[in-house]
């Protein structure tokens, strides 16, 4: 099928272009960009004044469902990737998510937590998000590996690798006084594969001066020690009050050849299982928080105090909650989160979270979602709020700017691992035809965090594999082209 996007203002990243012209799809590729292109067979969309550009890469995303890729496909996205935790065995999540059918390309990075649960703790991985939350509390994985526990799970890293992960996904935040020495090793391993790591780091030394080495100069000494390419996700939330030492720590590392690479998404709250070891009250006190930072997602708690929190960690430590760690509605604090966007070369990512139903129920191909859906509203905000903020509000980015963070450079990040990834982020003849058109006055996010399956509105037409998955502002249900991303074998 061919497809003619006539006269919007088309913006390639990978060019530096950025004019009006006509983008002429064909099947999954991109065949011609110019000025009056004429293609009498193929069906032609009047997109005049509208931005034309290649679809967002989300390099972090825990949705895995069609109700959760959705709601991330209204907010501009094409491929949404699980790289920071991973899931494991990748073999097992490529096949149930093939099976199942998505909206959006997908993928997967090794997971060095499942790895780690499975040696330490004997709990066996089997693919699924909800299982991976509900062991992130479980104190059994969490210590420090004797050698031949550590030789054991980076061999079945390795095997992960073999198989096809992206890189391997480091949780480190959830296992924060493991012996550093570990996180080398797996740094190693990482390089001698030639595939990235994508780290949520462990607590700065500002937070607990006592914590084994400090999160944001881990990454980069590591990077430095290997030459490992090393990502170092969500650096607004990790970071909290203390984002400018930490950029500052990684421009360094940068400058001086690091292969380091950061991500950040725009919102003071951050969302996982209540039972992470870094939502334990001391842990919080150290962070300046307080237990009442923590609500609960099922219910809309706000937990009251300690003992509360505590129970509720002992009661079902794989309880979705939000942790607000900074306040959007302070000018001081809303200036952090700027920054850590702003960063040069950072890229957008969503750590986008499952969206749920009561009864624990996390799929609807019911489009539009049913009501009473619970999540974080980054999963169907984060890049339509970017945007706003970025572009239009402050016009510290332009729209070609948006376009690097936000498909191009997430996109070259998998370029060694996954060579079928050069065809993404950039909207040159011979692209794959993976394609956001948007308004740009119109453009937003929607979801709040009392009504967070709201889609972003603005989004007019989305293409993936050049298949339409939004038309004239409307999702079709029955547009199910997502394709597997896949490492080379390692």
């Amino acid at each position: 099928m061919r497809t003619l996007l006539r006269g919007g203002r088309v913006i390639d990243p990978g060019t530096g272009f950025d004019g009006v012209a006509d983008v002429l799809l064909n099947g999954e590729a991109v065949e011609a960009v110019g000025a009056g292109l004429e293609a009498p067979d193929a069906a032609e969309v009047d997109v005049t004044g509208l931005v034309v550009g290649p679809g967002f890469v989300d390099l972090h995303s825990h949705v895995h469902s069609v109700a959760g890729q959705r709601l991330q496909a209204m907010d501009g996205v094409t491929t949404a990737l699980d790289l920071e935790a991973g899931l494991m065995p990748v073999d097992r999540a490529y096949a149930e998510a093939a099976a199942a059918g998505r909206p959006l390309h997908y993928g997967f990075s090794a997971s060095w937590g499942a790895a780690r649960a499975q040696v330490l703790a004997g709990i066996e991985p089997d693919a699924s998000i909800e299982s991976g939350l509900a062991v992130l509390g479980n104190p059994a994985w969490q210590r420090s590996s004797s050698s031949t526990e550590l030789v054991t799970w980076l061999s079945l890293l390795e095997g992960e690798l073999a198989r096809g992960a992206l890189g391997i996904g480091i949780l480190m935040g959830y296992a924060p006084a493991t012996e550093p020495g570990e996180f080398v090793a797996v740094a190693h391993l990482a390089a001698q594969a030639g595939a990235p790591t994508y780290t949520h780091v462990r607590e700065l030394v500002e937070v607990d001066p006592a914590i084994p080495v400090d999160g944001s100069v881990e990454v980069v000494a590591a990077a430095g020690e290997t030459g490992a390419a090393m990502h170092h996700c969500h650096v607004n939330s990790t970071s909290g009050h203390h984002i400018d030492r930490v950029l500052a720590t990684l421009e360094t590392a940068r400058s001086e050849g690091s292969r380091v690479t950061v991500e950040a998404y725009p919102y003071g709250a951050g969302s996982t299982a209540v039972g992470a070891a870094f939502i334990e009250p001391e842990r919080l006190r150290l962070k300046g928080l307080r237990p009442s930072s923590v609500v609960i997602l099922e219910t809309g708690e706000r937990v009251r105090d300690a003992a509360r929190l505590r129970q509720l960690r002992q009661q079902d430590p794989a309880a979705p909650c939000l942790l607000e760690f900074l306040d959007e509605a302070n000018p001081r604090e809303r200036g952090l989160l700027h920054r850590a966007l702003a960063f040069p070369d950072a890229v957008v990512a969503s750590d986008a979270m499952p969206v749920t139903w009561p009864g624990g129920r996390s799929e609807s191909t019911e489009w539009p979602l049913p009501p009473g859906g619970t999540t974080h509203p980054r999963t169907a905000g984060t890049f339509a709020k970017t945007l706003r903020l970025m572009v239009r509000e402050t016009g510290a980015w332009s729209w070609l700017e948006a376009f690097r963070r936000c498909s191009y450079l997430p996109s070259r990040i998998l370029d060694d691992v996954a060579p079928a990834a050069r065809g993404k982020g950039h909207l040159g003849a011979g692209a794959d035809a993976d394609v956001v058109v948007f308004d740009p006055e119109r453009l937003t996010d929607a979801a709040t965090y009392t009504d967070p399956t709201r889609p972003s509105v603005g989004v007019r037409h989305l293409y993936v594999a050049g298949t339409p998955v939004v038309s004239e502002g409307k999702l079709d249900p029955g547009a199910l082209p997502g394709k597997p991303l896949r490492g080379e074998p390692r």
